[in-house]
């Protein structure tokens, strides 16, 4: 298990859905951003789907909004959403081209992205954002892949996947999980369907952040650290 990457100058972290990168690297950005690395999010889908409301109306705009508060909490510079239909995100080559030239135009020394071979993955949008990830990074690295685009080809030294089923690195985030935190719970039209928040009552959202503290600490003895972490599979070989 390695510990620490060096501060990235940029990192791009890809999500399929508003609140993903935050539940899965958001305390690691944060302790980047803290270091003056210039960090980026990619949303795929436009999170139309993400509600257990039969009537939610305009629920696109509300999910943009929340993510934009989340970024600014974790001090993203920006957020890029490609606006895929929820639940109907694929591999496809447009897709592929889209995430090809956020690579390029932003060029990250390190991309964050879902671990598209996690075991018993239910939804498929985050296994095709894995997968899509992983496409397009080969994709920004070659010249012959899409040479019409704006920005030239980019191979990033570092790709961290979370949700990994075999992680074998971690980042130590003790001092922002609180940052963490608080870009989830900018997510709240997620609060009762992902986050067990029925309602802005104060057990509520302690639970819910005690739960967040706790598995960030059981990730830190994972790792064999005396710390709060947030652990990855990582791949150098790009």
């Amino acid at each position: 298990m390695t510990v620490d990457l060096d501060v990235p100058r940029c990192a791009l972290a890809v999500g399929a859905h508003a609140d993903d990168v935050e539940f899965g690297c958001g305390a690691t950005l944060a302790k980047w951003a803290d270091a003056g690395s210039e960090v980026h999010l990619l949303v795929l889908t436009d999170g139309s789907k993400g509600t257990w409301e039969r009537d939610a109306v305009d629920l696109v705009t509300t999910r943009e909004k929340e993510q934009r508060a989340a970024a600014h909490a974790l001090g993203a510079v920006d957020v890029t959403f490609l606006g895929v239909v929820d639940g109907e995100l694929d591999e496809r080559e447009a897709y592929r081209a889209a995430v090809c030239e956020v690579i390029r135009g932003t060029r990250p020394d390190v991309v964050l992205g879902h671990d598209p071979w996690k075991r018993y993955r239910l939804h498929p949008d985050h296994r095709h954002a894995g997968f899509l990830t992983l496409d397009a990074l080969v994709a920004a690295r070659d010249p012959q892949f899409f040479p019409g685009q704006p920005f030239p080809p980019h191979r990033p030294s570092h790709l961290l996947l979370f949700e990994a089923d075999e992680a074998d690195h971690a980042e130590t985030v003790d001092g922002t999980l609180g940052r963490k935190i608080d870009a989830l719970l900018a997510h709240r039209s997620q609060w009762r369907s992902t986050m067990g928040i029925d309602d802005a009552v104060d057990e509520q959202t302690t639970a819910f952040a005690d739960r967040i503290r706790d598995e960030a600490e059981a990730d830190g003895r994972r790792a064999g650290l005396a710390t709060a972490a947030e652990i990855f599979k990582r791949i150098d070989d790009l």
